[in-house]
């Protein structure tokens, strides 16, 4: 049995990998300090799996915590997801970024290193292109200056990873861009738990729907799109999942000793924010209090995948539609709000 070390494992996107590799037989290990997650979520994937899994509750930044799991673990591979991610707080405190994402990833790779831990899928983001200037982007499209310092982080951390084996040290290291994550796990026992007012759509149009938050804020109604709202490729936390599942399988079969690509995942779909409200109207039969404002900083216009590569590298593609993603989230913010898991 494989034991993949999932840094940021209670997390949103971590908590639905640590599913998928285990309804694979694989034996997920958890890394997380809790900073942007609740230890309810371990009993979610309990109820899920029927399994309680090793959890590590350290920080990433913490001297020698990889070093203690390395000696503890014999790790086959590792999911990195640790790091901060919400686009207007990094404008906000880009050192704070800075420090925990880029020397977060640099603590992992030297332990990594020194314990001949070879393979690695890296949490990208397609923040990484800033604003293209063509879309749907590719693989091969341009990186832009980032829009914000958490782009930069992302930025960053694939050009370690891609120094680091360019170096000739023996890492296989995968970075899957991803577009907007939503939605949930079918069961409702998992999903996205953001701690205070959240930073992403989805949450804030759940949260407005059930009456946590008053009226939910459309950043921008006068974009150069087709009804002046941003466009983004929103994309179910379970297709996501699979994914990353795959990517660790692509590394497995990757012969040489040094590997460094990057991955689009994503639908291929661009749909605006007013289009994703009305798709969690429709599928949910309800009406959302909602106004606009003016743009955010750090905001990209439009952008959404062009997922060929992805398709034909990991044979793979995603599975679940738009209104599949708004209603599951919507079975989770009810199921939240039944058991009273999340912060307000």
């Amino acid at each position: 049995m494989k034991n993949i070390l999932v840094t940021g494992g209670a997390g949103y996107i971590g908590s639905h990998v640590v599913v998928c590799l285990s309804e694979l037989g694989m034996n997920p290990i958890i890394l997380d300090n809790f900073s942007n997650s609740e230890p309810s979520v371990l009993d979610g994937l309990k109820k899920i799996t029927g399994k309680e899994f090793k959890i590590y509750q350290e920080d990433c930044l913490t001297k020698g915590v990889f070093d203690q799991i390395f000696e503890d673990q014999v790790i086959d591979g590792v999911i990195h997801f640790s790091a901060k991610k919400a686009v207007g707080e990094s404008v906000e405190k880009p050192l704070y970024y800075y420090e925990n994402n880029v020397s977060a990833l640099i603590n992992l790779l030297q332990a990594m290193d020194r314990h001949n831990v070879q393979n690695i899928v890296f949490s990208s983001s397609c923040t990484v292109y800033g604003q293209p200037e063509i879309i749907p982007v590719t693989e091969k499209s341009p990186k832009q200056v980032a829009n914000s310092p958490y782009g930069n982080t992302k930025q960053i951390g694939e050009e370690i990873l891609e120094d680091v084996v360019r170096s000739g040290a023996s890492l296989k290291a995968l970075a899957l861009r991803y577009f907007n994550p939503i939605g949930a796990h079918h069961t409702a026992e998992i999903g996205e738990l953001p701690l205070g007012v959240p930073n992403n759509l989805v949450p804030f149009i759940t949260q407005t729907a059930i009456g946590k938050r008053e009226v939910l804020t459309v950043f921008g109604d006068d974009y150069n799109t087709h009804d002046g709202t941003c466009i983004r490729d929103y994309i179910h936390v379970m297709d996501l999942a699979d994914a990353h599942v795959k990517g660790l399988d692509l590394l497995d079969d990757e012969k040489g000793q040094n590997h460094f690509e990057a991955i689009n995942v994503g639908t291929g779909i661009g749909v605006s924010v007013l289009d994703a409200i009305k798709a969690f109207e429709k599928i949910n039969d309800l009406k959302l209090n909602y106004k606009f404002g003016p743009r955010r900083p750090g905001d990209v216009e439009k952008i959404y995948a062009d997922n060929t590569y992805a398709s034909n590298r990991l044979n793979w593609n995603a599975q679940y539609s738009l209104e599949k993603s708004m209603e599951d989230a919507w079975r989770w913010e009810r199921q939240l709000n039944k058991g009273n898991k999340s912060a307000t």
